[in-house]
């Protein structure tokens, strides 16, 4: 009986760790931590992965990415510049970016879906979770950025989708835009953000 009381008082620990805590632990390898993270917070990046890729088995396969890329980059957090959540959300949006323009530039999106899995939607977090918000998650000055280097149709073409979770169809509809016109402005949206504003985080991220 003590063993297993001491067994539950450590579980009740490691889980308590704040995210802070849990990133100083996976920098000195310690993979339970990463466990621990990994449970913590796989539904918020899976979530994020499948709203920017719309796809279940590319979100899923970033997810565990994203995680990997965690335990290699970890020792770059800085705890000045925001919380531990906010840089994993912020590392998953960079990481998806990322993948996002590979698959469109391999036409990834305009072919069949190999195994069947659809365009289906997660549940979103709860909203006590995660604030979604542009602002928290890249924070006031890079939102400002992201503003300033891209144009009108630019800008509301990526909001909508990655903020709102539109499709090009429903930013058509709601812009009285050609879905192709929509396309259009994300994609070359998405290339000034990647060179004007995220290029240092994509290379770190």
């Amino acid at each position: 009986m003590e063993s297993s009381s001491v067994a539950t008082n450590e579980l009740n620990q490691q889980t308590e760790c704040s995210d802070e805590h849990l990133l100083v632990r996976i920098a000195a390898t310690d993979r339970e931590a990463l466990g621990i993270l990994f449970r913590r917070h796989y539904r918020l990046v899976l979530w994020i992965a499948q709203k920017i890729l719309r796809n279940v088995t590319e979100a899923e396969d970033l997810a565990q990415d994203v995680f990997l890329h965690i335990a290699r980059k970890c020792h770059l957090y800085n705890s000045a510049k925001g919380t531990a959540r906010s840089w994993i959300v912020r590392a998953t949006y960079y990481q998806a970016l990322n993948r996002k323009e590979y698959l469109e530039n391999r036409h990834y999106y305009t072919a069949v879906n190999p195994d069947g899995r659809g365009l289906e939607e997660l549940a979103a977090p709860d909203a006590n979770e995660y604030d979604h918000s542009g602002e928290a998650v890249f924070g006031r000055t890079r939102w400002l950025q992201m503003r300033e280097v891209l144009t009108a149709d630019q800008w509301e073409a990526i909001r909508m989708h990655f903020f709102e979770g539109c499709t090009f169809a429903e930013i058509a509809k709601k812009r009285h835009q050609a879905v192709a016109n929509v396309r259009h402005h994300f994609y070359r949206g998405l290339g000034r953000l990647r060179k004007c504003v995220f290029q240092d985080e994509l290379r770190d991220c």
